[in-house]
């Protein structure tokens, strides 16, 4: 089987392994609509809500931004739930605080949350999601982090009710790691046909 990408000189193994450190290093951006009509079983609740979640792996730590409102009752707890069994479908157990993230508004039908969490912090997850994984903060990172690139984790809210969830929704990247080597690919191809388009200029005329 031909490769997909053609390394043709050093100079672009170089820029390609450039590129891939790059998008390695990028923090990566996951989001959610958050709604009743994806709870299980699905409700008819009005209440509304959107998930930013940027998790930064190299610094240990995820950026969580959440806005809900029209609730059909106050909240009671709010948190990630990974991994289901199958990507944007199925339930899970807690992954994070419980029952519900440091300083996220309870007893309210409308709210705004924005706080910062290092995820090498054992108090980040639920005991339980801990022990399961390896029983220390590395184990349960790396479970969680791949929860969310393989859509198997959702974020759900909680209220007095709606006590198994009024509103979720499962977060999805922004960026896959499938868009990584796709752009080494077209960097490579680029700058390969640079190279061609130069030695053709070179040749002596006929």
């Amino acid at each position: 089987m031909k490769p997909k990408c053609l390394l043709i000189s050093s100079p672009i193994v170089a820029v390609a392994l450039m590129l891939a450190a790059n998008a390695t290093a990028t923090p990566i951006t996951y989001v959610a609509n958050l709604s009743g009509a994806t709870e299980i079983p699905r409700n008819d609740s009005p209440g509304t809500g959107s998930v930013t979640a940027i998790f930064d792996f190299e610094a240990h730590t995820l950026d969580l931004h959440v806005t809900f409102s029209d609730l059909t009752s106050g909240t009671t707890a709010a948190h990630i739930h990974a991994p289901t069994l199958a990507p944007g479908s199925g339930k899970a157990g807690v992954a994070t605080q419980v029952p519900f993230f440091d300083g996220f508004p309870i007893d309210v039908i409308s709210g705004l949350y924005d706080h910062s969490f290092d995820t090498l912090d054992a108090s980040f997850y639920n005991p339980a999601f801990l022990t399961a994984n390896g029983g220390t903060p590395e184990g349960a990172e790396d479970v969680l982090a791949q929860a969310l690139d393989q859509h198997k984790a959702y974020f759900n809210i909680h209220s007095e009710n709606f006590t198994g969830g009024e509103i979720r929704g499962f977060l999805r990247p922004l960026f896959t790691p499938d868009t990584g080597p796709a752009i080494v690919c077209l960097g490579l191809g680029l700058i390969g046909l640079g190279m061609f388009r130069r030695k053709l200029g070179t040749r002596p005329k006929a």
